[in-house]
């Protein structure tokens, strides 16, 4: 009975989003609240439904119900319950369940909190029930999860073994927190466009700090596991699907920057409009790229071209609904309050400027190879040369601009003052760089400049958290998120122009060197885990003759899948990481090692973090404070103009 449970429970969902659209936007007019209180309860039926779906799917995992086509394609009976759950949202069809059901929980959250006045949360909701119906409608009919298998096999055909761990059972929800939360300031921007703009970004913008704070955590999580698990000692490889989460990245970067000047001064009313509806477009550009077979990765999980239709045509529907409500409303649009070239809003606009086009660069990168596949047959990649002459100089220079922002007045600035106040960290940078160019080598120009413009950053960040010291923690968030920026760059320069790397065949009792670390191989030993089988290298870290530590990297076989994947030992001091992976059998006890000694890496996931905490402070700060009716929002802009 749980696949007809979730089954009945998916067509209860829908009729729900259907009553909470047209309720929805029926409660744009003034003097409708009745049906603004039919969409709020519909929204929470929605949330209650697509739960229970969800639990029904779940439950079918954790209890092996092989009758359920998906669960029979993507689980079995020997992996860990931890796998089992995860496996969920490990597929296409239960990754889409998820996403329905992310997309209910925040149009839940936009109709109990209310922000912005009750037309303003009307629409939102109304705008966010044709979403729901849209990607139900996608689930029901091309992507079903509860469908049925007669007979049931009596196991099940296993998971991806890569994703048989922990980085991927946390990455993909959080993530999904991201790109789905973007949906609600998108739903915010449409909703605005029907009921008058003013008051929205206010209302949004704890909306943009959680999908902005999930997608941070979701790409270090990603970038992370891509770095323990594959076993290539890389980070990062420019792949279209890791592309595919940093564009909503970049882009919800620019609106929260944006709509903090729309909010505060009165500027980019109409940009952040753009923004908001174009941050949400890319998020299922993204979904597009994923679920559509179109790409080859770990991370693609399907290959069925009508699903990719179908999310083509959802993309074109939303894409091109936001913006012909847009180009109708175009003429009742207020232009942005104006400012002078020295303020903090031209900061804000060149902020905004480096942002997209670098997200841009991003783009062409990720669906140039597609389309000219598409249309000449023509395979090309596009790798990280390309990232590194285009995308790196336009993040270079808006990490120079960074610090200025913070210092500089709304409408009117001093610059003098602001590069005064900046001197300390001027001459952070300077040591910076000095210390690169006199203690490391080799000396590069491209590390060399990190690393200044790191210290810049983290100089500035703790400038303003001396200035602030006593304040609420809120009032710290912006200072975490730009110093977070400068430790994760530190890591990168440090990985990417000091890494060594050896790769050697040894037998037993051999030792090989990579850096300053001398390894000895002990031979392999055959290990058991609860699914997979696996030759276990033995490699002890010589310091002085005797043994410091032994790391066992190990290459792993998965019966029930027939896969085999590596899987990697790291031995970190906080300042480098040594990363060694166990290779093929060359015959006789000897094997292929491969060993990286990389400086800083840790660095990447803690400036990550660092950025996160700082959107954590920034969201807290905002839920202290009510989010005010669109007339009084009117009035603060108004005297905020004066």
């Amino acid at each position: 009975m749980t696949g007809e449970l979730g089954q009945v429970a998916l067509c209860f969902a829908l009729a729900l989003s259907l009553v909470m659209a047209g309720a929805g936007l029926a409660g744009v007019r003034q003097a409708n609240a009745a049906a603004r209180g039919i969409a709020v309860s519909a929204t929470l039926g929605l949330l209650v439904f697509t739960a229970l779906a969800f639990g029904a799917l779940t439950y079918a995992y954790v209890t092996s119900d092989f009758s359920i086509q998906t669960v029979a394609n993507n689980s079995n009976t020997l992996k860990p319950l931890i796998y089992r759950i995860s496996g969920v949202w490990g597929n296409h069809e239960g990754s889409m369940l998820l996403w329905l059901l992310v997309l209910a929980l925040y149009a839940a959250l936009v109709a109990l909190l209310g922000r912005g006045g009750p037309r303003l949360t009307s629409g939102a909701v109304g705008i966010q029930g044709l979403l729901a119906v849209a990607f139900l409608l996608f689930i029901l009919f091309t992507s079903n999860p509860f469908l049925r298998l007669d007979p049931a096999p009596f196991e099940g055909a296993g998971l991806n073994p890569l994703l048989q761990d922990i980085g991927l059972a946390l990455h993909p929800p959080m993530l999904y927190a991201g790109y789905v939360g973007l949906s609600a300031s998108f739903a915010y921007a449409a909703a605005a466009l029907m009921v008058g703009e003013r008051g929205w970004a206010r209302a949004a913008r704890p909306f943009m700090l959680l999908a902005w704070i999930a997608l941070t955590c979701g790409i270090a999580l990603g970038s992370w596991w891509a770095y323990y698990e594959l076993g290539w000692g890389g980070f990062w490889f420019w792949d279209p699907v890791e592309n595919a989460s940093l564009m909503p990245w970049l882009i919800a970067t620019a609106l929260l920057h944006s709509a903090l000047a729309s909010e505060r001064s009165g500027a980019f009313r109409t940009w952040s409009l753009l923004l908001a509806i174009t941050g949400f477009s890319l998020s299922l550009i993204g979904t597009f790229l994923v679920r559509s077979g179109v790409l080859s990765s770990v991370h693609s999980f399907a290959s069925d071209p009508a699903r990719g239709f179908f999310i083509m045509v959802l993309i074109a529907l939303a894409i091109g609904g936001a913006l012909a409500l847009f180009a109708l409303r175009a003429h009742t649009l207020q232009g942005g309050a104006s400012f002078e070239p020295v303020s903090r809003e031209t900061t804000l606009l060149l902020n905004n400027v480096f942002l997209v086009a670098a997200c841009a660069c991003v783009f062409v990168g990720t669906l140039y190879p597609l389309v000219l596949d598409a249309v000449s047959g023509t395979k090309i990649s596009v790798g990280p040369p390309y990232y590194a002459l285009t995308f790196a100089p336009i993040f270079f220079a808006l990490l120079l601009l960074v610090p200025l922002g913070p210092r500089l007045g709304w409408k009117r600035g001093d610059l003098k003052a602001a590069w005064r106040a900046l001197y300390p960290a001027l001459g952070l940078a300077g040591v910076a760089a000095l210390a690169v160019l006199a203690l490391i080598s080799p000396r590069t120009v491209t590390a060399t400049l990190a690393f200044a413009v790191a210290g810049w950053l983290i100089g500035a960040s703790l400038l303003d958290i001396r200035k602030r010291k006593g304040a609420r923690a809120s009032a710290f968030a912006a200072a975490l998120a730009h110093a977070g920026l400068g430790v994760t760059l530190m890591g990168v320069a440090g990985t990417t122009a000091w890494r060594s790397e050896a790769l050697e065949v040894l037998g037993p009792g051999q030792t090989m060197q990579v850096g300053p670390y001398i390894l000895r191989f002990d031979g392999v030993a055959r290990v058991e885990g609860p699914n997979y089988i696996a030759d276990q290298g033995r490699l002890a870290l010589m310091d002085g003759g005797k043994v410091k530590a032994m790391l066992r990297p190990e290459q792993r076989f998965y019966p029930a899948e027939n896969q085999s994947v590596s899987d990697t030992a790291i031995r970190t001091t906080g300042l480098r990481d040594l990363y060694v992976a166990l290779g093929d059998d060359r015959g006789q006890g000897r094997f292929a090692i491969r060993a990286y000694v990389s400086p800083l890496a840790p660095f990447i996931w803690l400036g990550g973090l660092v950025m996160a905490l700082g959107g954590i402070l920034s969201l807290f700060g905002r839920l202290r404070l009510r989010a005010p009716a669109p007339e009084d929002a009117a009035e603060s802009q108004a005297q905020a103009a004066e």
